[in-house]
């Protein structure tokens, strides 16, 4: 059997509501599984999953949380009961003790929405295994990149690995009545800076997220741009899959890492 090499992955997973409501990021998503090489596994950096010390899901089947209150009754309906692999997520276990970053095993972690939503529009037969990696709050992004290079190897196995958040994300700019509003020049101009700087090759600079221009507008607290330093790690040739605002400032971009 021919083994072939997957991207990494950045994914925008907005609002808890693409799961019913996949918008133009959702095709995008549905479009790129159609022409990648099918995974036999999936890694996933959640912007949900802070922790104090570095885990990894080794259950064998994690539950689907509905980690979110007040959305339609159908949202809380939806379950996504792709296996999980504890024998690749003890293999990454290894890999990250090897390397130096402490990594401690979960069995009880259940799969949160910023896993299985996306996951929902690019596999939406949920019949890929997936291990969940957490996002420590007190790495730096250096080595939160670090974590996606240990991994990336991965990708010549035919494992996708994923980093999933949001190009920018602060709930109180929201239009959350106008899906069509207006995108802020704050957010807009962020989203172009990331670009431009991934663009020339200059991840430093991205790494370097404190000189971005209106950095805290656009991310008050850094969980959501925090899986992009992961997928930064997995490949250094960048492109731009899909890149739109929803609710005026919320960025649905996705990119792609080989």
């Amino acid at each position: 059997m021919t083994i072939s090499t997957l991207p990494g992955l950045f994914i925008s997973h907005g609002s808890p509501m693409l799961a019913i409501e996949p918008g133009q990021i959702g095709a995008a998503m549905n479009r790129l599984s159609i022409n990648l090489p099918r995974p036999r596994a999936i890694i996933v950096m959640s912007a949900h999953w802070e922790s104090q010390a570095l885990e990894v899901s080794t259950s064998t089947r994690p539950e689907t949380w509905h980690d979110f209150n007040g959305f339609p009754r159908e949202l809380y309906d939806i379950h996504y009961p792709a296996a999980g692999d504890p024998i690749l997520a003890e293999r990454l276990i290894d890999m990250l003790q090897q390397a130096g970053l402490h990594a401690h095993a979960n069995v009880l972690r259940p799969r949160d929405h910023g896993v299985w939503m996306p996951l929902l529009h690019l596999y939406p037969e949920a019949d890929i295994p997936i291990v969940q990696i957490s996002l420590p709050i007190e790495l730096s992004a250096k080595v939160i990149y670090k974590i996606g290079q240990v991994l990336s190897i991965l990708r010549q196995e035919q494992i996708l690995l994923i980093g999933s958040g949001s190009i920018t994300h602060n709930l109180a700019e929201l239009s959350w009545s106008d899906e069509q509003a207006n995108t802020p020049h704050w957010a807009s101009t962020f989203r172009n800076w990331v670009v431009q700087q991934l663009t020339n090759d200059d991840f430093e600079a991205v790494l370097n997220w404190q000189n971005a221009p209106f950095i805290r507008q656009n991310h008050p607290t850094l969980e959501h741009l925090a899986p992009l330093f992961f997928a930064m790690g997995t490949g250094h040739r960048f492109s731009v899959v899909h890149s739109s605002f929803s609710m005026g400032s919320l960025g649905m971009d996705l990119y792609r890492f080989d």
